[in-house]
C-alpha cells in the first residue's frame, strides 16, 4: 500500500494515537508524545495543516519510530 498523498490531519492524529501517542497541545504545530515502557518519552511534532503531504507523513512516521506497515495499518483503522 502507498502512503496517502494528502492525508486529513484528524486521521493522521488518530493513526498516531493508536500506537500510544497523545496530543500535548494544538497551535501552529501539534506536539505529541508517547510514554515508553522504560519510563522514557518519545516526542513528535507535526504541522497543524488541514492535510498532510506524503513526504511529511513519512518523516513523521520515522520521527515516531513506527514501522511503515504498522503505521499504514493504524491509518487504515483510523
Amino acid at each position: 500500500m502507498k502512503f496517502p498523498a494528502d492525508a486529513p490531519k484528524r486521521r493522521v492524529v488518530k493513526s498516531l494515537e493508536l500506537p500510544g501517542f497523545s496530543v500535548v497541545r494544538e497551535k501552529e504545530h501539534i506536539p505529541m508524545q508517547r510514554r515508553n515502557a522504560d519510563g522514557g518519552v518519545t516526542p513528535l511534532t507535526m504541522p497543524n495543516h488541514p492535510f498532510i503531504k506524503a513526504s511529511t507523513l513519512r518523516t513523521i512516521r520515522q520521527q515516531a519510530g513506527i514501522a511503515r506497515d504498522e503505521f499504514l495499518s493504524a491509518y487504515q483503522k483510523a
